[in-house]
C-alpha cells in the first residue's frame, strides 16, 4: 500500500482498533471521474481540523485511528480492484474495523464480500443519493450505477437499508420495495427498521453525493435537492449504537470543487462518524 501524507490524527505506532485503507479508483464512475483523487484530498483537508470534536466531547487521537495509506488499485479492471480490497479486508486482524476511503462506490462490494464470511448476517445502511440498483448501466454491469445491486447479490434479500436517496429508475424503485429493507429519501429510520438492526452486524456506507451540492459539490454525480452537512452528521450520530464492522467514505471528486469545500466536508463527516461510532461509549 502506498504511503504519503496521513489522516489528522492517525497514529504511528500500536495496535489498530479502526483501520483507514484508501482506494484511489474512479474507472467505475459513469458521469464526472476524479473520484480517485478523494484519498489525497481528504487525507490533506484534514489538517484543517482539530483532532477534538466539540460536539462528541470525543478526540480522535483516542480512537487507535491507523492510516495505512492507499491501495495500489489504480490501473485495475473493476473486477479486480473489488477483489484487492475484499482481500486487504480480510486480512486485517480479527477485530480491526475496516475504514475505507475512496474512490468510486463500487469498492463496497469488496468489502462486503469479506466482511459477509465473517459476519454471514451481516447487515448494510446507505446515505446516498441515488438507488444505485441497476443490473447493468450503459452494458456494465460493474459501473457505479450498479454498486449497490452488486451489494444486494452479495446480501441477499432485505438486507439492504437506504437511506437519503432522491434519483432512481421506475425499475429501482420497484426492486427496493420488493428486495431491500427499506429505501427512502428521509435520512432517519422508522424505530422498527432501528430496532431490528441492533441485533445484527452493520456496514455503513456514506457517498457523499448525499448531500446537496451547495454542500459538496466535488462529487461525482451530485443531485440537487439534498440535505446539508449537519442533518447528515446528526442523522449518522443517531445510528452510534449499531454495531458497525466496517465504513466507507466514497465519492468525493476534487477536480470538481475548485474551492476545496467538498474534501474539508468529507474530512470533518469522517472525524465526525468515526468518533461516534468508535470514539464514544456504546450502549444499547
Amino acid at each position: 500500500m502506498g504511503g504519503g501524507r496521513k489522516f489528522l490524527g492517525a497514529q504511528d505506532e500500536g495496535a489498530a482498533r479502526v483501520a483507514l485503507l484508501g482506494v484511489p479508483y474512479d474507472h467505475t464512475q459513469s458521469y464526472r471521474r476524479g473520484a480517485a483523487e478523494g484519498p489525497r484530498a481528504i487525507r490533506d483537508a484534514s489538517w484543517s481540523l482539530e483532532t477534538y470534536s466539540q460536539d462528541l466531547a470525543a478526540d480522535l487521537c483516542e480512537v487507535g485511528l491507523r492510516d495505512f495509506g492507499d491501495l495500489a488499485v489504480r490501473e485495475l479492471e473493476p473486477e479486480a480492484m473489488v477483489a484487492e480490497v475484499g482481500r486487504v479486508v480480510a486480512a486485517l486482524p480479527p477485530g480491526t474495523i475496516p475504514l475505507l476511503l475512496g474512490g468510486d462506490h463500487t469498492l463496497t462490494v469488496g468489502a462486503l464480500r469479506a466482511l459477509r464470511r465473517q459476519h454471514p448476517d451481516l447487515r448494510m445502511v446507505t446515505f446516498d443519493a441515488h438507488l444505485d440498483l441497476r443490473d447493468a448501466y450503459e452494458g456494465d454491469r460493474w459501473s457505479h450505477a450498479c454498486a449497490l445491486r452488486r451489494a444486494w447479490e452479495v446480501l441477499g434479500d432485505g438486507r439492504l437499508v437506504q437511506l437519503g436517496v432522491r434519483s432512481g429508475t421506475r425499475e429501482e424503485w420497484a426492486f427496493a420495495r420488493s428486495r431491500c429493507r427499506w429505501s427512502h429519501p428521509a435520512l432517519s429510520l422508522p424505530e422498527t427498521v432501528l430496532q431490528e438492526l441492533l441485533a445484527y452486524p452493520v456496514y455503513l456506507s456514506v457517498d457523499l453525493d448525499v448531500l446537496d451540492p451547495a454542500a459538496a459539490p466535488g462529487v461525482g454525480n451530485p443531485e440537487p435537492g439534498g440535505p446539508g452537512f449537519d442533518d447528515l452528521v446528526e442523522a449518522l450520530c443517531s445510528l452510534r449504537h449499531l454495531r458497525l464492522v466496517g465504513m466507507d467514505l466514497v465519492e468525493t471528486s476534487p477536480p470538481w470543487d475548485p474551492s476545496g469545500l467538498t474534501p474539508v466536508a468529507a474530512a470533518k463527516l469522517l472525524r465526525e462518524a468515526t468518533l461516534a461510532f468508535w470514539g464514544l461509549p456504546r450502549t444499547v
